[in-house]
């Protein structure tokens, strides 16, 4: 089945994750006439803000404005997931179903524990998926083995130094649109919900001030870094600049 095929698969623990942490990526790449798609594992349901339904209906507009071709939900358990077989499974599923030839993730150690472990079910998985020997089946048909060229890691909380950075000037304002679509995880002043961490306006300063800081270290507005999961090679070092 290779007529749902995207080039680039981005999987997120929780709704948000994706837009915060790659949403200006995909808008580059689908503007260079790629196709993207995102996994979600979790709805979410444990976050202090909003409801799975809500979370649901916000999750779909941001899609729409990231133009990406699919978006599914895993519906994995919010804060206990397991990165074992039966939720490795489930990934493989969804690497063998679209074919990426790059997989975005979550990082491998932020202050949310759902992030590392998200990261590392995700790398374990895209790994397995290329196995003849591991047996899968989506709607009753068996799939063929598949492991996508690359994986990165996005960054989130913590900052770390990027082995790669996408510049995502031209996109960033569209990001942000799409990580506000998720409105009851971010600042509003008339919020009468608890206050958390990402919805203090402190938290989407920092998003900017971060876009800024890694887009000025390769001499663009805006930027986004990933951290690879292998070494990185070219066959043309103009393509670095």
């Amino acid at each position: 089945m290779t007529d749902q095929a995207v080039d680039i698969l981005a999987f997120g623990a929780h709704p948000d994750d994706v837009e915060l942490g790659c949403g200006g990526t995909l808008l580059v790449h689908q503007g260079k006439g790629k196709k993207t798609a995102i996994v979600d594992l979790t709805y979410g349901e444990l976050g202090t803000r909003g409801t799975v339904e809500l979370r649901k209906e916000e999750a779909a507009s941001a899609a729409t404005i990231l133009g990406v071709t699919a978006r599914e939900n895993l519906g994995f358990s919010d804060g206990f997931f397991a990165n074992d077989k039966e939720h490795q499974l489930e990934v493989v599923k969804m690497i063998r179903k679209y074919r990426p030839s790059i997989v975005l993730v979550n990082a491998l150690h932020d202050r949310h524990p759902d992030h590392g472990r998200a990261a590392t079910l995700v790398t374990e998985a895209s790994f397995l998926a290329g196995l003849e020997k591991v047996e899968t089946e989506l709607m009753k048909e068996a799939q063929q083995a598949f492991r996508p060229r690359a994986l990165y890691h996005y960054m989130q909380f913590i900052e770390r130094v990027p082995d790669i950075t996408v510049d995502i000037s031209d996109c960033y304002e569209k990001k942000m649109e799409a990580v506000l679509a998720h409105r009851s995880q971010f600042y509003d002043p008339n919020s009468k919900e608890s206050k958390t961490l990402i919805s203090s306006k402190g938290f989407l300063q920092m998003i900017e001030a971060r876009a800024l800081a890694s887009g000025m270290q390769i001499g663009v507005k805006y930027g986004e870094g990933f951290i690879a999961s292998r070494s990185l090679g070219t066959n043309n070092l103009f393509g670095l600049i």
